[in-house]
């Protein structure tokens, strides 16, 4: 259905301003706030030097075209001594190469990382530049000093814009079951980590559930991955109505799940727990996400998707989604977001609502959970499920009742 640009903004309006009405405050100031995103889909800085960097005696695979089962084959080729040199001139090419071999990822990212802190210090104490744009600085140089911690292990990193940054809980390469958070709106590098509210940030998600399945099944070894690999909307503006930025994140995720069929082992695929805007994310990945994500021990090649605090997935059921995923959904009754329209027109809106009973998902509870952000809390139906659906223990899920 076509609609002229006019309707498309009144469109546009109706459903911001009904998530605004819901969540006023804060999320009314962020929607009037808001600008249109611009998405990243190129390869990351230096990858123009590194592909005219003839000086290995080989051609350099470019990271826009080569598949990550390439991409693992051309590292497994180099000595210790041409990975350390091409960590050392290419950090950011390497630290986001999916297919590249884990350890040599979190040792190119620390130094990317470093890099960025020294620029971003620099820049804060510049006085040719305005109070704001040193203040930014200083904030961003805080904001990467954080991931610099000898503990954490960051899976890639990227500085421009806002900020992308992946990072890992757990041993990555060693564990039986992975499980990757995909966030919505407003995830990016200032707010991975958020230590005031920390169940708002990618980061406090991925601690929770880690921390959780260790709790049910310590005998298992895991993996969370927060993925904040894609440029998410701003507030409650134009970008979360659509589903733009979201068709330029799914490749960049089935990228991610090509990359872990690589260089991890898990005994099923890797299980996906996607929240708000990034349920969009999973359901415009979903179809490519089988051959992506299956491992050589798993028959099935079913891959867990949980949705939760969902908008849509920009279908209509999951038979739109291909026969690759098995979709888990919930909402919590206190989730302003079950009130924001569940249709699409015109390409505005993202479709049926994951939880209602004739989409096909299988529905878990999310008792004891509040909010549009409150999914991971101790305690909650909601970080069970999300736990022991990661770990293969279906027996353990908690299914939706009435008031749950």
């Amino acid at each position: 259905m076509r609609i002229g640009r006019r309707w498309k903004r009144v469109l546009i309006g109706a459903f911001a301003g009904c998530a605004v009405l819901v969540d006023a405050g804060a999320a009314a100031a962020q929607a009037a706030a808001s600008t249109e995103q611009l998405a990243i889909s190129t390869p990351p800085a230096g990858s123009a030097a590194w592909v005219q960097d003839h000086s290995f005696g080989r051609t350099l695979p470019d990271p826009a075209t080569t598949s990550p089962a390439a991409a693992a084959e051309f590292f497994a080729s180099l000595a210790p001594t041409e990975l350390d040199r091409l960590i050392k001139d290419y950090p950011l090419v390497v630290g986001n190469y999916d297919g590249a071999p884990l350890d040599l990822r979190y040792r190119a990212n620390k130094i990317a990382l470093t890099a960025e802190r020294d620029r971003a210090l620099a820049r804060s104490t510049d006085q040719k530049l305005d109070s704001e744009t040193r203040d930014l600085a200083v904030s961003r140089a805080n904001d990467v000093a954080h991931l610099l911690a000898p503990d954490r292990q960051i899976l890639a990193f990227d500085p421009r814009g806002r900020g992308l940054i992946t990072e890992v809980w757990g041993d990555l390469a060693d564990a039986e079951r992975i499980s990757v958070i995909v966030p919505g709106s407003d995830a990016d590098l200032g707010h991975f980590d958020q230590s005031a509210e920390p169940l708002r940030g990618p980061a406090g998600m991925a601690r929770a559930l880690f921390a959780e399945e260790q709790r049910q099944d310590p005998g298992t070894r895991t993996a969370v991955i927060a993925w904040t690999g894609y440029v998410t909307p701003s507030g409650l503006g134009p970008d979360a109505v659509t589903s733009r930025l979201a068709d330029v994140a799914a490749p960049r995720l089935q990228r991610l799940l090509a990359g872990l069929h690589e260089t991890t082992r898990p005994d099923a695929p890797p299980a996906l727990l996607c929240h708000s805007y990034g349920s969009v994310v999973c359901g415009n990945a979903a179809p490519e996400i089988p051959r992506a994500a299956a491992s050589p021990s798993d028959t099935s090649g079913v891959t867990d998707m949980m949705v939760f605090g969902s908008p849509g997935m920009g279908v209509q059921s999951t038979s739109e989604l291909g026969s690759g995923v098995h979709v888990w959904a919930t909402r919590n009754p206190s989730d302003w977001i079950g009130n924001v329209p569940y249709l699409e027109v015109g390409g505005l809106g993202h479709g049926a609502d994951p939880t209602s009973s004739g989409f096909g998902s299988e529905q878990i509870s999310s008792a004891r959970s509040s909010g549009h952000n409150g999914y991971f809390a101790e305690g909650t139906d909601s970080l069970h499920n999300f736990a022991a659906i990661s770990l293969g223990r279906y027996q353990d899920v908690v299914r939706q009742t009435s008031g749950s």
